[in-house]
């Protein structure tokens, strides 16, 4: 397959979102920190997000997020959030990793073409022997670029957001060439966020 030019990189951004629990057992999502990265890692915009609901679960051992973070001064309120995200993503490619939870915890819509999610990307699953699902972002960054993530916290800047891009960029003339001959490389992402995309 001839390898085909990727998109503009300056239309390119990453996108990676945390979120803490809220309800009964904080099982329900609710965004406390977003960032977005350009095609070269360089941020565009990283914040905390102020809380719109009582939280019930931190989740501080995987996201080191805080009361101390999200109630203060520094972190935007959603609606603002939302706003600047959703004018930074305009017109944009947007690579990530199930990029649907974050389009649905931002409660916003983007054209499915536009992505490039890197959990979905089937030769990576096909590679390692796993095509129906979706393997964690750590496991495709150690198999594929062999490096170590979320060792201890994820970091949404120095680690999900940049290896989401590494992992495209590295493929990138392999995935764009699929796309070119029309045929989409990646597998679809669940019905129940079918909303999440135009």
């Amino acid at each position: 397959m001839a390898a085909a030019p990727i998109p503009n990189e300056e239309n390119c951004i990453a996108l990676n979102c945390q979120h803490v629990g809220v309800g009964p057992g904080g099982t329900v999502p609710m965004l406390a920190r977003v960032t977005v990265v350009d095609f070269r890692g360089n941020r565009l915009l990283d914040s905390y997000v102020q809380p719109t609901a009582p939280i019930t679960n931190y989740r501080t051992y995987t996201t080191g997020i805080t009361s101390e973070l999200l109630y203060n001064e520094s972190a935007m309120p959603f609606d603002r959030v939302q706003a600047a995200i959703g004018e930074i993503v305009r017109d944009k490619f947007i690579i990530g990793y199930t990029l649907w939870w974050d389009f649905s915890i931002l409660g916003i819509r983007h054209p499915a073409k536009d992505t490039r999610d890197v959990g979905l990307y089937l030769p990576f699953r096909a590679a390692l022997g796993q095509p129906n699902n979706v393997l964690g972002l750590p496991t495709l960054v150690w198999h594929f670029m062999r490096r170590r993530i979320a060792m201890r916290v994820h970091d949404s800047v120095a680690e999900n957001a940049r290896a989401t891009l590494d992992l495209y960029r590295s493929n990138a003339e392999q995935w764009e060439a699929f796309i070119a001959t029309g045929d989409w490389p990646c597998a679809l992402p669940p019905v129940a966020y079918a909303r999440c995309f135009i």
